[in-house]
């Protein structure tokens, strides 16, 4: 398989999980609709022909349609939005957060100098406004990222340590690579979709408020005097109950978005990578990056490393929520011969630290 097909793959892929992703949210409404009818149809079925026949009227009444599933998603809805609205602060805020030092023009270092001359021939290979470039001083782990919502506000961020380890054809896969983020959306993808996941989770918040309301409701029931309190003891019960079920249903689908979103985001980690060997026609410059890195590590000290998981170029997180593919199979798809040992590496990244470069 060449690179237009894995891009074409990839493509495709994250295309039928963003449609899940959004039938996932249609599902956590139904479901919401569903528990209120059943709520209320226990309380109607001794006014009507038995529970079976209130609940269908309930799930068929389009009044109770319109506030549950209209609330549902609006609830959702707006906490997207809100969420979305807080993370497109452009690439710079995202670059300086994680503890980048922007790359002056002027600058007389060598490696930065480098770079600099990288991300601008990737720049151009691309056909992609030239990105504010940022280096994390402080993190020696190999790592790098791009953010930022559009191309206009886009920031490509390294670490010290992949800027001191890796030779220019290593640099360039790496930075290409960033760059196809860029280009095709992911970071405005991944926004999103972390906005919609935050929406999903505001029910669990939402469910949990029915508890308080509940408990409230109940000890002030304890308190009282009256005699004849029925209707207020089946509003609580009611209320805890709904509270319960809306809860459960915003940790499952929580739950499931994330698997969605971890999926979405491998993927797009892998059209990355086939658009990098399309920028650089150099297969095995991205091969020997992810082999050193295999060797070296890529954790990041920062305490955002967790938040901005999605954004880097390898990740250290092994569990089903994982935002990246195995490293080892995504050397394994440009070279073949790979077979998972990492020695050789680990001996070239010695002979590194004893060496320093010479020219551009």
């Amino acid at each position: 398989m060449d690179f237009y097909q894995q891009q074409e793959l990839a493509r495709k892929s994250s295309r039928r999980l963003v449609w899940l992703y959004a039938l996932a949210v249609v599902c956590i409404a139904v479901s919401v609709h569903c528990v209120v009818c059943a709520l209320v149809a226990f309380g109607l079925a001794e006014e009507t022909e038995g529970y079976g026949m209130a609940f269908t009227e309930c799930l068929l009444n389009p009044m109770i349609a319109v506030w549950t599933l209209g609330g549902v998603a609006a609830m959702i809805v707006l906490t997207s939005l809100f969420k979305i609205h807080q993370l497109s602060s452009g690439g710079a805020a995202v670059a300086v957060s994680m503890g980048g030092r922007e790359v002056s023009p002027q600058t007389q270092d060598f490696k930065e100098k480098r770079l600099l001359n990288v991300v601008e021939e990737m720049a151009i290979s691309s056909g992609v406004t030239m990105p504010r470039v940022y280096v994390l001083q402080n993190e020696r782990g190999m790592n790098a990222f791009a953010a930022g919502f559009s191309t206009k506000d886009a920031a490509v961020a390294v670490t010290r340590g992949l800027l001191d380890t890796l030779n220019r054809e290593e640099l360039q896969a790496v930075i290409a690579h960033e760059f196809s983020h860029i280009l095709n959306g992911d970071m405005r993808l991944n926004i999103r979709l972390i906005g919609t996941l935050h929406g999903i989770f505001a029910l669990t918040i939402f469910g949990m408020l029915l508890w308080q309301a509940a408990r409230i409701m109940s000890m002030t029931r304890g308190r009282s005097r009256k005699k004849d309190e029925n209707g207020t003891m089946a509003i609580v019960v009611g209320l805890f109950v709904l509270g319960l079920l809306i809860w459960l249903i915003g940790h499952i689908g929580y739950f499931f978005g994330r698997l969605i979103q971890s999926s979405v985001s491998r993927q797009r980690e892998y059209l990355a990578d086939a658009s990098a060997v399309q920028f650089t026609r150099n297969p095995m410059g991205l091969a020997n990056a992810l082999k050193l890195i295999g060797a070296e590590g890529s954790r990041l000290e920062t305490p955002k490393t967790v938040e901005m998981e999605h954004m880097l170029f390898a990740s250290g997180l092994k569990s089903m929520f994982a935002t990246h593919p195995p490293l080892i199979d995504r050397i394994k798809f440009w070279d073949g011969a790979f077979n998972g040992d990492f020695t050789e590496a680990r001996r070239l990244l010695q002979k590194r630290t004893e060496e320093r470069p010479t020219s551009l």
